[in-house]
């Protein structure tokens, strides 16, 4: 049968490919081969078409099984050193022919082999047969047997079941398809494991000009146990949703077991069959992506006498033949160039090459690289692709300068490349925190205090260098917080705010960025100071009538308090009183009405008759005080009412 090559392969990103194979045969079944582990994609994914007269009449795998599973219910079972022998032990019953030397053949059942004790050799040992003709057992040694031919259909198969089960690896299934007889334009797709594809790219710069040569390399490996010949080829950009879904393992569910029932139906039973357009912000580059050359710092001056690489050398070099397509959220590039790669190899294929508009910048933000800024080319993608995220390098005036990712950047957006550290600049941060009154009101008993919660951030640029540099200072942005006091940012991303600083020759620059949030907060009039209220009076966010009004409640509600505290004072002595009239009482019981007890107990009734007083004393202030907290409490109510209007 003539093999089903490959004629076509789709790379993804995220660990499969869709591979196409496509030929013109002829015969009754085709058989490809998988590893076991990408089974279940295949098997999710197969689909055959025969393009010709044909019909496709199914397809065939073994059951997922380890050999020994496999061989479990077999009879016949070889050791891969004595086969002749496991042979005639496991045919014992069978009919067979022993075909021995000198041309002598036996027909009939055979009993077995009798092995001999292990001092003689094996090969003497005798092999015994019930002949056919007669109701006789014939015997031959081991070593006259030339031949076995098997007449029972049953030994035969099981012989030829070990045979292709022991030639199978463990590693690998075979998927069989059947087909009609005669001629076939058989195409078969799939999708299976492969590793991802990867892009790498070169940023090539000449100099002072305004452009520089964006070229991309796609990076694909052949694992599949062939060899790729003249296939065209694929890589998608983006991510399509796949997963693994085991369709290869056998499963049978557990049911419930159910007792047989005595019961006569009277006939069948059937039931009816039922983001404004979003911003393109500039995509900040991931501190662990960036590649930096701390030996090229961006202010270096580099020599120009050889340009070891340059724009057209490197475009004629490597010229690209790909046509790219958009696919809703994915993006496909077609290698035009049929591609041939050998089992087990890698390859590399040209997938871009344009000249792309650019500018410098030396942008510095502390979570992704702190102290010093960094060398950054801002570069739009006019390229009309969508672009894969990969690691890219660049080159200036035909030198290596430094390396970068370049993020995943559909068409349109913008990317910036940042391949090295300006070490010649260096930046040193102090932040705080305050907060400000902004506002405040009497709402009834409660003052409502509307506060500004301020950040802030100051930047310290040195620049030891000969020369002025002009550094982009990346702040966060929060979406609770605006900026006050502040010099206006140059560039708003979704992360961040750019401020533009220029940094004198050997001198320093400062950066103060401000923000704040307002807060309010409630508060109960009363628990309010004096003193608060004279401050509020003095930085003139109450006028004065407000402010001679509330004081008059605070002094209220301090007369108030000093009114309970006094209650309180007077039930500790009620307290203390009844205390002692108890202990009066007891002492009482145990004295007599005559002699020295008779004026003791009569000293103690004095004493009962003065603590009642006391009490009488006692529960007079505490009316007095409970009619006076009444009637402030009326009053503040009234001032109140006032203070609202």
């Amino acid at each position: 049968m003539k093999p089903l090559p490959i004629t076509h392969i789709t790379l993804y990103k995220h660990g499969v490919g869709y591979f196409e194979r496509h030929a013109d045969l002829s015969g009754e079944e085709v058989t490809l081969s998988f590893r076991v582990e990408d089974m279940n994609d295949v098997l999710k994914s197969l689909a055959v078409i025969d393009h010709g007269s044909g019909q496709v009449l199914g397809v065939d795998y073994a059951t997922p099984q380890s050999r020994e599973e496999r061989l479990a219910g077999n009879s016949i079972r070889l050791d891969e050193r004595r086969s002749l022998r496991d042979l005639l032990i496991s045919l014992r019953g069978r009919r067979v022919r022993l075909l021995l030397d000198q041309q002598e053949a036996f027909e009939g059942l055979l009993l077995g082999l009798d092995e001999l004790p292990k001092r003689q050799p094996l090969a003497a040992s005798p092999v015994s047969l019930l002949l056919d003709e007669d109701e006789r057992v014939q015997t031959a040694p081991l070593g006259r047997v030339r031949g076995v031919e098997l007449l029972d259909e049953q030994a035969a198969s099981d012989l030829r079941f070990f045979l292709e089960t022991a030639r199978s690896e463990e590693t690998y299934r075979q998927v069989k398809i059947r087909l009609t007889p005669g001629e076939h334009e058989l195409s078969v797709s799939y999708v299976a494991p492969a590793p991802t594809w990867r892009v790498s790219y070169r940023l090539v710069a000449d100099g002072d000009a305004e452009q520089a040569l964006l070229q991309g390399w796609g990076i694909f490996d052949n694992r599949l146990e062939e060899d790729l010949n003249e296939v065209s080829l694929s890589l998608v950009a983006g991510m399509p949703i796949s997963f693994i879904y085991d369709l290869y393992t056998p499963f049978t569910p557990e049911r419930p077991q159910i007792e047989e029932e005595a019961r006569v139906a009277a006939g069948p039973v059937e039931f009816d069959r039922a983001l404004e357009e979003r911003r393109e912000g500039m995509a900040p580059p991931e501190r662990a992506a960036m590649a930096m050359s701390e030996a090229a710092p961006a202010a270096a001056p580099r020599a120009k006498a050889r340009r070891a690489v340059d724009r057209d050398s490197l475009r004629e070099a490597a010229p690209v033949d790909t046509e790219a397509e958009a696919m809703g959220e994915l993006f496909q590039y077609r290698i035009s160039t049929p591609v041939t790669v050998g089992r087990g190899q890698s390859a590399m294929v040209p997938i871009l090459a344009s000249d792309l508009s650019y500018r410098k910048d030396l942008l510095y933000n502390d979570s992704k690289l702190s102290t010093h800024p960094v060398a950054s080319l801002r570069i739009k993608n006019e390229t009309g692709l969508t672009l894969e995220r990969g690691p890219i390098t660049v080159y200036e005036s035909g030198e290596y300068v430094g390396e970068a990712i370049l993020p995943f950047t559909p068409a349109g957006a913008e990317f910036v490349v940042p391949y090295a550290v300006e070490l010649n600049v260096k930046v040193y941060e102090e932040h705080g925190s305050s907060r400000q009154i902004h506002a405040l009101s009497v709402e009834g008993a409660h003052v409502i205090i509307e506060e500004w919660r301020i950040q802030q951030r100051d930047y310290r640029l040195s620049n030891s260098a000969d020369e002025a540099f002009s550094i982009l200072v990346e702040h966060l942005r929060s979406g609770q917080y605006e900026l006050f006091e502040t010099m206006a940012a140059v560039e708003t991303t979704d992360e961040f705010y750019r401020f533009a600083v220029d940094v004198p020759a050997r001198g320093e620059a400062r950066l103060r960025v401000k923000e704040r949030r307002l807060i309010s907060r409630r508060e109960a009039l009363q628990r309010q100071s004096f003193e608060q209220w004279q401050r509020y009076l003095q930085a003139g966010l109450i006028d004065r009538g407000t402010h001679e009004r509330v004081v008059a409640l605070l002094r209220l509600w301090e007369e108030i308090g000093d009114l309970k505290r006094r209650l309180q004072e007077i039930e500790q002595r009620r307290e203390k009183v009844y205390r002692s009239q108890e202990q009066i009482q007891g002492n009482m019981q145990a004295l007599s009405s005559s002699g020295k007890e008779g004026e003791l107990r009569a000293r103690y009734v004095r004493q009962l008759e003065e603590s009642e007083t006391q009490l009488a004393q006692l529960a007079q202030e505490e009316t007095q005080a409970r009619t006076t907290i009444n009637r402030l409490e009326s009053e503040i109510a009234e001032r109140l009412k006032t203070l609202a209007e």
